[in-house]
């Protein structure tokens, strides 16, 4: 929509609403404090305003509650299947696609087939159940960020790219037999939403393709990756997203995907690639701990769901909102002083809190006491990504993660310009008071993803 007047407005209109459950500092302490602390463990009840994940949290459209209607639920062959191939194909051409209830199944179905204990696998980020599907087989993850993806002050735009230099070292170092493949995340979801540009998506295919190395790319944002491209890329701004897409995937071997982000749904996603003898053994996983191929562990009607997102989620005007929105809420927040990691990534506001606590060490989880901090405050969950999450090795070593971040995750199409100030707000207040803040510590912990049960407490 082309206009000469600067506000960008929710290209959609609301039809239907639900009430949010209003409470006080003093409920929100003692709830925080019988959840242990650990913001996954709250009743969403007891949440004002929901920044904990864009994952599944996405309100569907009035085309995509119809399309449910229409589900058929057929065990083997079902057409809602056959809706759903043709909706992704017409964004990602592979030959093979094996549909899963969510993205990490489809990781977890692709590592079980192909990653062995000697295996290593790079990766520009692994998110953490990336990681922890890698690591579940023996085998290794390692992150080949550019170094700027590394520093939250850099205004560079492509923060997500592969280090094409540390990749070629990699695989000198470590041998072609034993990588299996290697992965680009877009968004770079680990480091800030930062998105991965077309030229370092081909030149990633320029050392795989010279070393005989499949490339798989998580697809879970996809759709603001091509946006990005589209606005920072050179030679791609006169360019349809869905062409930037089509362009994308035609450089790699296959890809994960959750529906639950770019699908604009609430469940689903899928595995698919180019490699026949893979997608035989994959398939045949899949029929063991999903489903049969033309379901894979979904229903017609969440098939049929996907469908239609994929195509609202390539509309311009959608894009243009979602990515405004985001960059909207880092601009007010960083007005007020907040260090974030910039740019402003496409799907979440990342609050830099090594540098918003100086005080608090990192193997003191600056991140986690941030985000315990917001809820009380002002109801807002959000999520940490540092090093309660990713400081614990397999060997059980803990390190400090490269960055302390507290993701603040929009879900699309859900919360209006209002909640997002509420947010600003209640994030400027906590800084004018982050002196206060304390340290934490785990006081029980699993061996692996222990930021999604695991118990903390204050130093």
């Amino acid at each position: 929509m082309n206009t000469p007047f600067k506000t960008i407005i929710e290209p959609f209109r609301i039809k239907s609403v639900e009430p949010i459950r209003m409470t006080t500092r003093e409920e929100r302490e003692q709830l925080i404090r019988d959840a242990w602390h650990n913001l996954f463990t709250l009743h969403s009840d007891d949440v004002l305003v929901d920044l904990l994940t864009d994952s599944g949290t996405a309100s569907m459209s009035a085309r995509q509650w119809g399309a449910i209607m229409e589900g058929d639920e057929s065990y083997a062959g079902s057409p809602s299947f056959y809706r759903f191939k043709s909706a992704v194909e017409r964004l990602m051409p592979f030959k093979y696609l094996i549909p899963t209830h969510q993205g990490r199944a489809a990781e977890s179905i692709l590592f079980t087939v192909v990653a062995k204990p000697h295996h290593v696998i790079p990766n520009n980020t692994h998110f953490d159940t990336t990681r922890a599907n890698v690591e579940s087989q023996g085998a290794t993850a390692v992150d080949l960020v550019i170094q700027e993806g590394r520093d939250p002050t850099s205004e560079h735009p492509f923060k997500g790219n592969m280090d094409i230099a540390k990749l070629e070292r990699f695989i000198d170092e470590h041998g072609v037999d034993n990588i299996p493949l290697c992965m680009l995340t877009v968004t770079n979801n680990s480091g800030g939403g930062q998105p991965v540009s077309m030229e370092n998506i081909r030149a990633t295919r320029e050392v795989c393709d010279r070393h005989g190395i499949p490339l798989f790319i998580d697809a879970c944002r996809f759709a603001e990756n091509a946006w990005f491209i589209k606005q920072r890329e050179e030679g791609y701004a006169e360019t349809p997203v869905i062409d930037i897409i089509r362009e994308m995937f035609s450089h790699a071997d296959g890809c994960t995907m959750s529906a639950k982000k770019d699908g604009l749904t609430n469940i689903g996603g899928w595995l698919a690639m180019n490699i026949e003898d893979w997608a035989v053994d994959c398939r045949n996983r899949l029929i063991l701990t999903e489903g049969f191929s033309t379901y894979g562990g979904l229903s017609g009607r969440d098939l049929e769901a996907i469908a239609v997102g994929l195509e609202e989620v390539v509309e311009e005007d959608y894009l243009r909102y979602r990515i405004a929105s985001t960059e909207y809420v880092a601009r007010h927040i960083e007005a007020v002083g907040v260090p974030i990691m910039k740019p402003a990534g496409g799907h979440a506001v990342y609050i830099d809190a090594r540098r918003f606590l100086p005080h608090i060490p990192p193997l003191q989880y600056p991140g986690q006491s941030l985000a315990v901090e917001l809820y009380k405050a002002g109801g807002i969950r959000g999520c940490e990504i540092g090093t309660a999450m990713f400081g614990l090795h397999p060997d059980g070593s803990e390190q400090p993660a490269h960055m302390d971040l507290v993701r603040l995750a929009i879900p699309r199409r859900m919360y209006t310009q209002a909640h997002m100030d509420y947010v600003v707000e209640v994030v400027a207040h906590v800084f004018e008071n982050r002196e206060k803040l304390r340290g934490m510590k785990f006081v029980r912990q699993p061996r692996a993803l222990r930021h999604f049960t695991g118990r903390f407490d204050y130093v």
